[in-house]
């Protein structure tokens, strides 16, 4: 699964800054995934929470590919990726790598992580999406938690599908299959309505099975503090009205219809971290001195959207005009 990834200010504890580790194993999973696994050319690899995440220099794109493993004491990072011929990273992955070759990752980061004090799990995966749902299987495996998995996936298209069988084989993994929309709004229904109380729920996959799943969930009577997902993709979004943007340093910014913020930044100087532009990783997360912001991002809480000290540049929009806490860096003495 890809998703781009959260800045340092978001997460704490995982690893920052670019690592150059060796291409160990390049395996074909169906037509159109691949796995790809990374080693350490010297030194150690850090622990990392199940539904981590590790960034990718694959050609000129840093993009960020859900880790598949239970994330305790790594000798090796592995990611699996679905091709996507678009000339972005995936496309340049698939075409470039081979085992031997060196590439430079950042991270883990934890995007996606299981709450710590759960006794029971239901996970939900859409296609490629079973990557970060892969992990948290292992993990629960590993420390004896009871997990059910519903795999939706098209015919040919199932990847890590021995692995998951071979945890329900091994451990207290229950594993759910289904090949159409049909069977797959079937299967969450009925798991969802059979979880004891306090379960916690995690899905990651397309929109249309994240949509059905929040909306069975709430069918069902779940509580949203127990409903998790983790989306890679964002719903389109309409033009928004045009506002304007004061710099720390005076500067007034334009916004119209149609055009981000993040693109008026950049297009003014304004170095802002970004990747998905989205609003789906966190990247281009900026400050606010003061304004109304029209959130439009799937990434801050309730609780900092509420705040108001904070967007994310490349989708939420002004409310009226906004000052930043940003300035245009001082030209070079």
């Amino acid at each position: 699964m890809t998703i781009t990834a959260a800045p340092a200010h978001l997460h704490d504890g995982y690893q920052t800054g670019a690592r150059t580790m060796r291409v160990v194993e390049v395996r074909p999973l169906t037509d159109a995934i691949t796995h790809f696994r990374f080693a350490p050319i010297d030194g150690t690899l850090t622990s990392y929470q199940p539904g981590s995440h590790l960034i990718v220099q694959a050609g000129a794109t840093r993009n960020a590919y859900s880790l598949v493993d239970d994330g305790m004491y790594p000798d090796s990072y592995g990611i699996s990726v679905l091709r996507k011929d678009t000339g972005r990273g995936s496309q340049w992955l698939h075409t470039n790598l081979v085992e031997g070759e060196l590439i430079e990752i950042e991270g883990p980061r934890p995007m996606f992580a299981p709450v710590l004090d759960q006794h029971r799990a239901l996970l939900v995966a859409g296609g490629i999406g079973i990557t970060p749902i892969l992990s948290h299987a292992r993990a629960a495996a590993r420390e004896g938690l009871p997990v059910e998995v519903v795999y939706s996936y098209r015919p040919g298209q199932g990847a890590h599908l021995d692995d998951l069988r071979a945890l329900a084989d091994l451990s207290d993994v229950t594993v759910y299959e289904a090949t159409s929309v049909d069977e797959t709004i079937e299967l969450l229904t009925k798991r969802l309505a059979a979880q004891p109380l306090g379960t916690h729920a995690y899905a990651c996959g397309p929109a249309p099975l994240l949509d059905s799943y929040t909306r069975l969930a709430s069918a069902a009577g779940w509580p949203a503090a127990r409903v998790h997902l983790e989306r890679f993709t964002a719903p389109e979004q309409d033009p928004g009205d045009p506002f304007t943007v004061s710099l720390a340093d005076g500067t007034a910014i334009d916004v119209p219809p149609g055009v981000s913020l993040l693109e008026r930044l950049l297009d003014n100087g304004v170095d802002v971290g970004n990747m998905c532009r989205q609003g789906v990783c966190g990247e281009c997360r900026i400050p606010l001195r003061a304004g109304e912001i029209t959130h439009r991002d799937y990434v801050l809480s309730d609780d900092e959207k509420a705040a108001g000290d904070a967007m994310l540049c490349c989708v939420s929009r002004g409310a009226g005009d906004l000052v930043l806490d940003v300035a245009r860096p001082a030209p070079p003495s």
